[in-house]
């Protein structure tokens, strides 16, 4: 009888145990959250493999899905595709739920990439010479950037209010064209390519580096890091206050990527938070 008792008080200690290892474990798994963030391949995506590592640390998991525009990534959040994206500044963002209706947020500052301009044969914007082509992004914010880095060389000049105040300008905004610059719009992602068929092109700083070109050693007008440009990550609004959201930013944030950030790039990609 004695064994008998002690073998079920033994059995009840056990199942104890494995009960409350269970539920540890099961505590655990509700704590770790797993969440799909949009970016564009190259040096983004580099960044955010870094997240990632301080993320998980604070029991985030955090997917990362490339992409090779500007357009999928706000569209798979809207869809609901993805929880987040980090790609795009907030002039585009502004733009895209103006034309789209999408109902997406801010919530943290990454970094800034000074827009230049490029060219195979000329060393500063200055030298463009009389009919030049110059080719610039084709969407409106990237567009609007592009012509406002131009005036800033000297080289146009845009009606007044144009491109400021939310309103993007475009080539039928010049007031002064003293070269009388043939403005060609094309696909950000094709910019680079199109070097050898014009004078110069405005290329922003991702596309730069995949390229081959260093902003800060190649680029032959740029952006004074002062710009608004700086680059976001975006939610959908109805999850802008969840919890996962502050520990996203916060990984972002964080000291690890700000390092990585000015080993990996010097000076292409300069944290804004």
């Amino acid at each position: 009888m004695r064994s008998t008792s002690l073998f079920k008080r033994l059995a009840v200690a056990l199942s104890t145990i494995g009960a409350i290892g269970f539920i540890a474990a099961g505590s655990a798994s509700a704590q770790e959250q797993t969440i799909r963030v949009g970016t564009v391949s190259g040096p983004d995506a580099e960044v955010w493999q870094v997240v990632q590592k301080v993320a998980k640390r604070n029991g985030l998991n955090v997917k990362v899905v490339e992409f090779n525009d500007y357009v999928q990534p706000n569209a798979a959040l809207d869809a609901g595709d993805l929880d987040a994206n980090s790609f795009q500044h907030q002039p585009y963002l502004d733009s895209q739920v103006k034309q789209r209706g999408y109902k997406m947020t801010s919530v943290g500052y990454t970094y800034i990439s000074p827009l230049g301009i490029y060219s195979k044969n000329l060393k500063s914007a200055k030298d463009l010479p009389q009919g030049a082509k110059v080719a610039v992004p084709n969407d409106p914010s990237n567009e609007n950037r592009a012509l406002l880095l131009l005036q800033s060389q000297g080289v146009i000049k845009l009606k007044a209010g144009a491109g400021t105040n939310g309103v993007n300008a475009t080539p039928l905004d010049l007031a002064e064209n003293p070269r009388k610059l043939k403005i060609v719009e094309l696909d950000a992602a094709q910019l680079a390519r199109a070097l050898p068929d014009v004078s110069a092109a405005v290329i922003n700083t991702n596309y730069a580096l995949a390229a081959g070109l260093q902003p800060t050693k190649d680029a032959i007008g740029l952006e004074d890091l002062r710009s608004p440009y700086a680059n976001i990550i975006v939610v959908r609004t109805q999850d802008k206050d969840k919890p996962w959201v502050r520990k996203l930013v916060a990984a972002y944030q964080s000291e690890d990527v700000r390092q990585f950030m000015k080993a990996q790039f010097k000076g292409a990609m300069v944290p804004s938070f």
